[in-house]
């Protein structure tokens, strides 16, 4: 595959998660805190480089992507079942949350396009999908949609450079992490609408047959082209004055581009939210199909009742949202910070099977360098999900929200006895103490140059 194709397959991850929760995460975070949490989302694209790069050289090495990585390693057993229905749970559930955002987000789109009803346009847009997925037709629609979301990406960076921002406040916004009072939702948040779990999974799934040079180059492109408009949106966000919402959003775009700005992100909310409600339930199809049984075997087939019955339920969950009249704000912010907060489970599981020498081989396991990397994106993954949840906690139970002491201090304990776990598994995969579970079978590698 030549370079060009490489970077234009790989451009749906950068599709995956520019969607409405994106929009709505980094357009309120700078609304509500200017640049302040821009750094989260540079801690975001670092994540998802190392995480991405992990999955997809899980699969160009091995020849199996990372649901069939993890059933074979885990295969059997109280335990391997408890780990492969944890894992499954995350994916799906972060699915479910994700397609909430996905319907409600296009409907806004469709709002504020002054056409129809919102519920009428939750339950076409619903339709839409449904018929779509079952088909196994929505590659084509996806691709023709992220070209309006693609308009809505460079609408977002044309107004965050007329804006004009002070560089200085940029630079220390994206470099100095910090967390302003009643932040912690939404740094969460910037963290799950970036590295998404699901799509690790879905990555994986991308390189099977392709080269490492050419999965790396497609992934570097995609995330850092994602990231960019991200903080665009965050930016841009941070000039809205009074409360926030899409209406405010698509004004600052209109004041500074005209008309056809606000309509790019009316139209761009439309068709993110559809495309995205279209990939968020196949994900978790697709997911739930490599880690219960191959989609071979007719039982998981794209056609078959399970793998039905699993997108099915993804999406309903997003029309019933749209359909009980929820605000779509509250909901993708929380779907946001869900997924973040899923995230550390997902990746640890990815951190163990790159270590693995009998799927990758001493040649393309993980190396220290790497491995060191990955700690650090697991431990601040940690940190950002332990204080999403403690601080909702002692919301729930009116208490004061922890101060940043505490959070610091069950962060590094959370840490320590994660790295303590990880240790001593990393050691058995390298020591190839640990075996595959049986019935693995052996392929010839692929050629990865």
């Amino acid at each position: 595959m030549s370079r060009l194709g490489s970077i234009l397959l790989w451009s749906v991850l950068a599709a995956a998660f520019i969607g409405p929760g994106t929009v709505t995460t980094a357009a309120s975070a700078g609304a509500g805190y200017g640049y302040a949490l821009l750094w989260a989302l540079t801690f975001s694209v670092v994540a998802c480089l190392v995480l991405q790069e992990a999955a997809a050289r899980l699969t160009a090495v091995s020849g199996r992507n990372l649901g069939q990585a993890l059933r074979a390693r885990y295969r059997g057993g109280a335990r391997g079942a408890l780990v492969l229905a944890l894992v499954l749970g995350a994916i799906v559930l972060g699915a479910a949350a994700y397609e909430a955002g996905n319907i409600l987000g296009a409907v806004a789109g469709a709002t504020l396009l002054g056409v129809g009803d919102a519920r009428v346009w939750t339950l076409v847009l619903g339709a839409v999908a449904g018929v779509l997925l079952w088909t196994n037709a929505p590659q084509g629609v996806a691709r023709l949609l992220s070209v309006l979301v693609a308009l809505m990406g460079v609408a977002f960076l044309w107004t965050a450079v007329a804006l004009r921002p002070a560089l200085g406040e940029l630079a220390a916004g994206a470099l100095v992490p910090r967390l302003p009072a009643g932040s912690a939702l939404l740094a969460l948040g910037l963290v799950g609408t970036t590295v998404v779990p699901y799509n690790l999974f879905l990555g994986s799934g991308i390189a099977r047959g392709q080269r490492l040079g050419e999965v790396r180059l497609g992934i570097a492109v995609a995330v850092v082209l994602g990231g960019f408009i991200s903080m665009g949106v965050l930016v841009v966000g941070a000039a809205v004055e009074g409360p926030f919402d899409f209406a405010a959003l698509a004004a600052v775009l209109g004041e500074r581009m005209g008309p056809w700005g606000a309509r790019a992100v009316a139209a761009g909310l439309l068709a993110a939210g559809l495309s995205s409600a279209i990939t968020a339930p196949l994900a978790a199809a697709m997911t739930a199909a490599s880690l219960l049984g191959d989609e071979e075997d007719g039982v998981w087939s794209p056609q078959g009742g399970r793998y039905r019955a699993v997108w099915l339920g993804v999406l309903a969950i997003g029309i019933g949202f749209g359909v009980a009249g929820a605000q779509p704000i509250p909901v993708i912010v929380l779907a946001q910070a869900l997924n973040g907060v899923l995230l550390p489970f997902v990746a640890a599981f990815l951190f163990l099977a790159v270590n693995d020498l009998e799927l990758m081989g001493r040649g393309r396991i993980n190396g220290w360098g790497a491995n060191t990397l990955t700690a650090c994106v697991l431990a601040v993954a940690c940190l950002l999900g332990l204080s999403g949840v403690l601080r909702a906690g002692a919301r729930v139970v009116g208490a004061p929200a922890p101060g940043s002491g505490l959070l610091v201090g069950a962060g590094l304990f959370v840490g320590v006895a994660t790295a303590f776990l990880l240790a001593g598994a990393l050691r058995r995969h390298r020591a190839g103490g640990a075996t595959l579970a049986q019935g693995l079978r052996e392929v010839e590698r692929p050629d990865v140059r």
